[in-house]
């Protein structure tokens, strides 16, 4: 069964990407934010590149 996203595909909002650099600043893992986000990783680890964050890594 594949994973349902409700963004896919949709422009980020600019509350998204500032919880997105709020989680990251945090220490968020990825799936946490991409649980949060309800966004795909690669659409997280995206967004996050092209904005210069960390994500952390898992433990």
């Amino acid at each position: 069964m594949t994973e349902h996203f409700e963004r896919h595909r949709q422009p980020w909002t600019p509350t998204e990407i500032a919880k997105l650099h709020q989680m990251a600043t945090k220490g968020m893992s990825l799936k946490a934010i991409c649980t949060n986000l309800k966004r795909s990783e690669e659409s997280v680890k995206i967004r996050a590149k092209l904005d210069k964050l960390l994500i952390a890594k898992k433990r």
